[in-house]
């Protein structure tokens, strides 16, 4: 690891910029972590505790020195689809499968990064994680928008629900929708102001005053069962089976911000970061808050940013922000006259870079195959909510059918000179493709007086077993025909295949490699 974590670096340099930072991102994480418990389904609470534990557990592990981890509304979303069809809302089973959630989003991650299998992530097109994203966002959205509006609707979904509260403007709560307007213009328009201002904390300040002192009387956060978290192991470990599957595809999906979050800083400061690392540095984090009874976690894009910006160096900024938060636990009640519309808006505005229109438009211009990708996997992921876990299985499966698709075809060139027929295939030469090859040399050696056939091998960029066995029945057909069968430009990869498909021709006269 390239710098220990240590708290006994004296004050002054380095260590005091990291607890500016860390106690910086603390004050707009508690607000936060409060509004993504919410999202997922729990009890406010949980979101402090895991805000508490993550942090500090991450800051042990983790490869970028910038990387805030906790309660990010992506996984919160992910975590409420998951539990939602097993237990009902907020109900002790319910908080019991969340914190079981977050052990096997944490032990997934850990093995992954454990036996540097971070490569598996990338089975997650980029066009698939745009519609996913996407639609979640729309659907974190809609989440919201009965608490910004002020309006308790009772319908089943999250867009059915949002769908009726916008059907009756007639009981929008003004004050409601004024601290939301508030809250929103806090968190952007101070960050004009300057990115290093809490927005969400002066929201959070002038939601809290509205209630004691402004007479607002919409609904709050009211009392939070609030104490030091604890471990605790006495969970429905029966639920465990029904779990590992979305836990999996939560560990791979969630992890894509953090990654993202350590590739962007890394590549600013010119400096290296191990996504294994990383995957461990996540997966810790997510054990640590599982245990403690909270709920999955992830890496936060605003929260690493501000991070950065305010100072932080080392991982030590992290454990800050969590030993910060674990501090401010007894204080927590202060929180109870925080309007709730207060944090529906700062989900709101923690999730408007995800709604990526302009960039499923993009792909239709890109690739038809690949819009057809990140739309299908949009419509699946609104279709299928809250089960949007399944939505990402259907998109991992549909963009491998159309990488199949695109690669089952070789593009091959022909040159036809009499007595020699030259070809150029382009392309992968696997098993699904190989008898184009076969297929368009029938085609010209018919009726011909072609005795050499070249195969110039320089456009393929992979050559599978499969792939060269045709060829050697290609070869073997040829020959049979008095036809004389010579590779040329083979590729190093395909040179080792083919040697040991055609030993003896590889002794008698080595594949030229062009």
């Amino acid at each position: 690891m390239s710098e220990r974590l240590s708290v006994s670096t004296p004050l002054g340099g380095t260590a005091l910029r990291d607890i500016v930072a860390g106690v910086s991102v603390a004050l707009v994480l508690i607000p936060q972590s409060l509004a993504y418990a919410e999202l997922a389904g729990l009890p406010r609470e949980l979101g402090l505790f895991a805000a508490a534990v993550a942090p500090v557990a991450a800051a042990f592990f983790a490869s970028s020195p910038y990387l805030q981890t906790g309660p990010v509304a992506l996984t919160s979303l992910l975590t409420l689809g998951a539990l939602l069809p097993l237990a009902a809302e907020g109900t002790p089973e319910f908080v019991g499968m969340a914190a079981i959630l977050a052990l096997v989003v944490g032990v997934s991650r850990v093995l992954i990064g454990v036996f540097r299998t971070g490569w598996i992530s990338y089975l997650m097109s980029q066009p698939m994680m745009l519609g996913f994203t996407s639609a979640a966002g729309v659907l974190i959205l809609a989440s919201q928008l009965p608490g910004a509006l002020g309006v308790a609707v009772d319908a089943e979904g999250i867009l059915r629900r949002a769908l009726a509260a916008l059907a009756e403007p007639d009981r929008w709560s003004v004050p409601s929708i004024a601290i939301s307007a508030v809250t929103l213009a806090c968190i952007f328009g101070l960050r004009l102001v300057h990115r290093r201002i809490p927005g969400a904390l002066v929201a959070t300040l002038i939601g809290i005053g509205a209630t004691l002192w402004g007479g607002y009387a919409g609904p709050t956060v009211g009392t939070l069962a609030i104490g030091f978290p604890t471990i605790d192991i006495g969970l429905p470990w029966e639920r465990l089976p029904s779990l590992i599957v979305p836990g999996f595809v939560i560990a791979l999906v969630g992890f894509a911000e953090a990654a993202a979050i350590s590739r962007t800083y890394a590549a600013k400061d010119r400096s290296h970061w191990d996504p294994d690392r990383e995957f461990i540095g996540q997966g810790a984090a997510n054990i640590a808050a599982g245990l403690f009874g909270g709920f999955p976690v992830g890496g936060s894009f605003s929260r690493s940013s501000l991070n950065r910006l305010a100072g932080a160096r080392t991982r030590l900024s992290g454990a800050v922000t969590g030993m910060a938060v674990f501090l401010f636990l007894p204080a927590a009640s202060l929180l109870a006259a925080l309007p709730t519309a207060v944090l529906s808006a700062i989900v709101i505005a923690a999730i408007a870079g995800l709604v990526d229109v302009r960039g499923l438009a993009r792909l239709l211009g890109l690739s038809g195959a690949q819009a057809v990708v990140g739309i299908a996997t949009f419509a699946l992921t609104l279709m299928l909510a809250p089960r949007i876990d399944l939505a990402v299985l259907a998109g991992v499966g549909l963009s491998a059918v159309v990488h199949m698709l695109r690669e089952r075809r070789l593009d091959i060139e022909v040159e036809d000179e009499r007595t020699v027929i030259s070809m150029w295939p382009r392309g992968v030469l696997w098993f699904a493709s190989a008898n184009d090859l076969e297929r368009v040399f029938l085609e010209h050696v018919e009726g011909s007086e072609a005795d050499h056939l070249v195969i110039h091998m320089g456009g393929l960029g992979r050559v599978d077993l499969s792939g060269a066995l045709v060829l050697a029945q290609l070869v073997g057909d040829a020959e049979e025909a008095g036809v004389e069968v010579e590779f040329v430009e083979v590729p190093e990869h395909a040179r080792r295949v083919l040697r040991k498909v055609f030993p003896e021709r590889a002794r008698r006269d080595p594949v030229k490699a062009g």
